[in-house]
């Protein structure tokens, strides 16, 4: 399979849109990534699926799936090797991606890229008193303190 083949299994895919992602193609439903090449220089396509998932595809395919290397991999994200995939194997793979980032975002009431406020609001907020800044406040010269006149008895 080629980058071409991913984006446009990723495409087919119900409500899903091609982004960029620090300059590279991602694939998103909702508004949030489920699949990106971001690798696709190294010849991988990047899934986002859970860890347990991870693991099953990695064991049942260890020939096509590997954890992306450190953190990104530890949470679930997978590189697919593309040119070992065939049509079947990524097509499953991407949909996986897809289902999990569907169901989260019915989980999270994600229903768009992200929240945005509208122009309503976004007025109404601007209109709100801002509490005043306090200025400092000016420096005063010192005034000099009369000399104390000494008590009558002196004199």
């Amino acid at each position: 399979m080629t980058a071409a083949d991913f984006r446009r299994i990723a495409l087919s895919l119900e409500g899903a849109e091609e982004g960029s992602h620090f300059g590279a193609a991602d694939f998103r439903v909702g508004g949030r990534i489920f699949a990106t090449l971001a690798s696709v220089k190294e010849g991988y396509g990047n899934l986002f699926i859970t860890p347990e998932l991870q693991t099953e595809f990695v064991t049942g395919r260890p020939d096509v799936f590997l954890p992306i290397h450190g953190g990104w991999g530890r949470m679930g994200m997978t590189h697919i090797r593309l040119a070992a995939a065939d049509e079947g194997t990524l097509t499953g793979a991407l949909h996986t991606a897809w289902k999990l980032r569907v169901e989260k975002n019915a989980k999270s009431g994600s229903k768009g890229a992200t929240k945005k406020r509208s122009p309503a609001a976004k007025k109404a907020s601007s209109m709100r008193e801002k509490p005043a800044k306090e200025k400092p406040a000016k420096e005063k010269p010192a005034k000099e303190k009369p000399a104390k006149k000494k008590p009558a008895k002196e004199r």
